[in-house]
């Protein structure tokens, strides 16, 4: 099978180029391919005639609110380019979504799924359910997969660093007021790669089992790691864009094709933080 990754440099792209070890993969990074120049893209995808197309293209939530019309080239511009090129070629579309595509203002404690309304409340989830609504007109094989808060190696982020940190004795201010739920790479990938193989177009919710702030998120690695909990200091969230407050989610398609719900986010972390162990062991010797 022929892979094309487009933003196959970043967390999620590097994952899943590394899955395909025994396909033929193209990750390619923003320098090889801009998916916002709508020529460029049909040249790729008529040159390299991929059967599968991840779209992993991101920018950040911060960065769509001070550059509405960079986010809209793209989170939707992009997007549906990359999806119509694919149709074209008779490629499956594999396109990334965020939670943030929700208000978070429901106040029952209940997880959001695919039959909720999306209301966005910052340029980034707009943009992102814009990209959506695209990508699903453009692509008749399109799988849309929403995330949440994505942890693992390879990129810097408090998610995928707090344990470390906390490990090595540093103090870490951790959010405790935005709740949601949390992904651990490999489990996103694995999952992915078990949608593709079922070929059911459709909005799947990947996510690991729970709900967590960033400060029970950090407080569970202290735990895993042996750090003290008085190195987490609490704070609210204050960031530029506006974050929705409660934002955990479930699958209901994912379920209907006899997919369990994946693991619980403590587990995860669990085999991130030993993995991480093992990989500096491994440096070590």
């Amino acid at each position: 099978m022929r892979v094309l990754i487009a933003g196959g440099a970043g967390l999620v792209g590097s994952a899943l180029a590394a899955a395909c070890r025994e396909d033929e993969v193209f990750a390619l990074r923003h320098r090889e391919l801009d998916i916002t120049d709508r020529s460029a893209v049909d040249e790729t995808l008529q040159r390299l005639r991929p059967d599968l197309v991840f779209n992993c293209a991101v920018i950040g939530v911060d960065e769509c609110e001070r550059d509405p019309a960079l986010a809209a080239r793209v989170n939707v511009d992009g997007p549906a380019a990359l999806a119509a090129a694919a149709e074209r070629t008779g490629a499956t579309t594999v396109h990334f979504s965020s939670n943030y595509v929700f208000d978070g203002g429901r106040t029952d404690g209940g997880f959001y799924t695919t039959g909720d309304e999306a209301l966005p409340i910052n340029v980034y989830g707009a943009t992102k359910l814009r990209g959506e609504h695209a990508v699903a007109e453009a692509a008749s094989r399109a799988l849309i997969v929403r995330t949440s808060w994505v942890f693992g190696s390879g990129r810097e982020s408090f998610l995928g660093g707090v344990a470390a940190r906390l490990a090595r004795g540093e103090r870490v201010q951790a959010i405790a007021d935005t709740f949601a739920s949390t992904t651990f790479v490999a489990d996103l990938v694995t999952r992915t790669f078990e949608l593709v193989r079922r070929g059911v177009p459709g909005t799947y919710q990947v996510v690991n089992d729970g709900v967590c702030s960033y400060e029970t998120f950090a407080r569970e690695a202290a735990r895993l790691v042996g750090a003290s909990e008085e190195l987490i200091d609490r704070t609210s969230e204050r960031r530029p864009a506006p974050r929705p407050r409660w934002t955990p989610m479930r699958c209901v398609l994912s379920g209907r094709l006899g997919l369990p719900p994946l693991r619980s986010w403590q587990d995860a972390l669990a085999e991130y933080v030993e993995r991480r162990v093992d990989d500096r062991a491994g440096d070590v010797q």
